[in-house]
């Protein structure tokens, strides 16, 4: 699927259909009462895509109070520098840190429960450093007393957790995954990414991995979902082999809705909802909608 034909397919001919912006158009459409608003931005950098889809968002101030504190959760998790597409790019992290602040933010946290040895991916992702310098305080998730207990009401596999502590004391969540292919969860984005939040992982990987990965955004569900499709990784995910695993597809996708965020992500690896189970779990605990009837389409070209 190209990215045209990404965009025909996505279209609903329905109160809910996507709003086509030209370049430089600066807010979406008012989405009708109920419905999920996404905004896909395509043929930027990062950067100028996040700018593009936040305004069209009504700004960061739309998300973030003066005195708030920020996390920022990108994907960390791998020991991969930017061009194999494993992680967010740094580039957009840091531009997410400087506009939250820009905003009034208090404090801005960035973190992820990564993969391989913390310390590595923190430095080879770039994210540490971009972070820092744009004003973030970037901490660790490596040790088990980065985490406090927690209970989620309406879970089904994993009713009770360790989560981490920058995360539960944020009064602003912002959630910043890659979108790739994954081995095991088929697809990571916005819902997947949810992983690095957790301090016992092989939990959610021995007790059906979908329904953990829902139940995950029960104990504190991100109040922006930015989805960095610039390089996917279209092949041996999470953690890829070589470039040859990678594509520019040069998109960015932005919501508060993580389900619709994650149905619309779906697309763009040209997979069905009825691929990535977890998508449809989140919908059934009531974490958002996967139907396109339900969703006002904002697009962008950057």
């Amino acid at each position: 699927m190209d990215r045209r034909e990404f965009i025909k397919t996505a279209a609903v001919a329905t109160a809910a259909t996507a709003v086509n912006l030209k370049a430089g158009a600066q807010t979406a459409a008012p989405a009708e009462a109920g419905l999920s608003t996404v905004v896909a931005v395509r043929n930027g950098d990062p950067v100028t895509m996040f700018r593009k889809g936040i305004e069209a968002l009504g700004g960061m101030k739309a998300f973030v109070k003066p005195g708030q504190n920020v996390v920022v959760k990108p994907n960390i998790a791998w020991d991969r520098t930017p061009e194999y597409g494993a992680n967010t790019s740094p580039e957009l992290v840091a531009e997410i840190v400087r506009q939250a602040l820009a905003a009034g933010a208090g404090e801005v946290t960035v973190f992820d429960h990564t993969c391989n040895e913390w310390k590595s991916c923190y430095k080879n992702s770039g994210i540490e450093a971009a972070a820092t310098e744009a004003g973030a305080k970037v901490v660790s998730a490596g040790s088990e007393g980065d985490y406090e207990p927690r209970t989620a009401e309406g879970a089904v596999k994993m009713k009770k957790a360790l989560i981490h502590k920058a995360l539960l004391a944020a009064d602003v969540v912002i959630n910043v995954p890659i979108l790739k292919n994954h081995g095991g969860a088929k697809m990571t984005a916005a819902m997947k990414n949810w992983m690095g939040v957790v301090w016992d992982r092989g939990f959610m990987h021995r007790n059906n991995l979908p329904q953990c990965i829902a139940d995950a955004i029960l104990y504190r569900k991100p109040d922006l979902n930015v989805i960095d499709a610039y390089r996917v990784m279209l092949t041996n995910g999470p953690r890829g082999v070589g470039l040859s695993d990678v594509v520019e597809r040069k998109y960015m996708l932005l919501s508060r809705d993580i389900v619709a965020i994650d149905s619309q992500a779906a697309k763009i690896m040209e997979y069905s909802k009825e691929n990535v189970p977890y998508i449809a779990l989140g919908e059934k605990l009531g974490l958002g909608t996967t139907d396109p009837l339900k969703m006002s389409i904002t697009r962008i070209d950057a």
